[in-house]
């Protein structure tokens, strides 16, 4: 969830609200990173700082903005383009060159900040997508700037789960693990002891999480796509490594006996150019 996106307070789809008798206004929140945050591309470090400040505003994964002094020099080339950000006003956009490359539509930074929002001037915010990687310290991070706001928990339980397909159980456990997810239902997974693999085709196509890692999917006789697993789970998300959770609304899952159906706005969606959630940046970029 995060504090901006999905259903995380600020957002336009925030699954709680704030006690106050008129509606919350659009909200945008700046702090400090305190981390330190390097960008590459090529063999080029273009951005190494300390002092990033973090921007979330509703809707939108949060976006790193350098200061000025910590890019390097004669990388950001004017980009002939001005768009309108509808908060924070003009938005000019820059060309990212070294000597061996020239990526369009590299960068950006705000030319026209409102005074309440003059902490960002002269900071510079990357797209996700053109830059080859962001890490943090020496270890390289994935999908988007690092949110202290996202949070995942993973408990035991003796709950009953059954996933049926029609008459078919294709999972019966008293022993599932439940994933706690800012902005997300309750996610239950299944040791594969408990699960009818057979029952389980593998699926192409692979989904990517900042925070657990890489999603493989399984079909279920004619539920495409019904189930998956985080074969290689990260470390924030070690307990669930190489288990089987099954989406309620393509088939039927029970828990003690009452099924399950998926919540609203539990749909991860796109963010733009500076975000990236696809698969290819772990499968496909070499970089480490």
């Amino acid at each position: 969830m995060g504090l901006a996106w999905q259903q995380g307070p600020i957002s336009a789809k925030s699954v709680g609200h704030f006690l106050t008798p008129e509606p919350m206004p659009r909200l945008l929140f700046v702090e400090p990173l305190r981390r330190r945050m390097r960008v590459r591309l090529g063999d080029l470090w273009v951005a190494d700082s300390q002092d990033v400040i973090l921007l979330h505003e509703p809707g939108r994964y949060p976006v790193a903005y350098f200061p000025r002094r910590d890019i390097a020099q004669h990388v950001l080339v004017d980009e002939d383009r001005v768009t309108e950000h509808p908060d924070l006003g003009v938005v000019k956009w820059f060309d990212a060159r070294t000597a061996a490359r020239d990526v369009k539509r590299a960068a950006w930074e705000f030319g026209s900040l409102p005074a309440h929002a003059s902490v960002l001037a002269g900071c510079v915010a990357f797209a996700w997508r053109a830059m080859d990687a962001f890490y943090e310290e020496d270890e390289r991070i994935v999908g988007h700037a690092a949110d202290a706001y996202h949070r995942i928990d993973v408990r035991s339980t003796s709950r009953h789960l059954v996933v049926r397909d029609g008459n078919r159980v294709i999972a019966d456990t008293h022993r599932p693990v439940v994933l706690y997810e800012s902005g997300f239902a309750p996610r239950w997974y299944v040791h594969r002891q408990d699960v009818d693999q057979s029952a389980l085709e593998p699926a192409e196509g692979q989904t990517f999480c900042p925070y657990k890692g890489l999603a493989s999917y399984y079909t279920i006789g004619e539920r495409r796509r019904s189930a998956w697993s985080y074969t290689n789970a990260w470390t924030e998300a070690d307990r669930v490594r190489n288990l089987v959770s099954f989406e309620p609304d393509k088939i039927d899952v029970f828990l003690d006996d009452q099924q399950l159906h998926l919540e609203p706005g539990q749909t991860v969606i796109a963010h733009g150019l500076d975000r990236g959630l696809d698969a290819d940046e772990i499968l496909h970029d070499s970089l480490a």
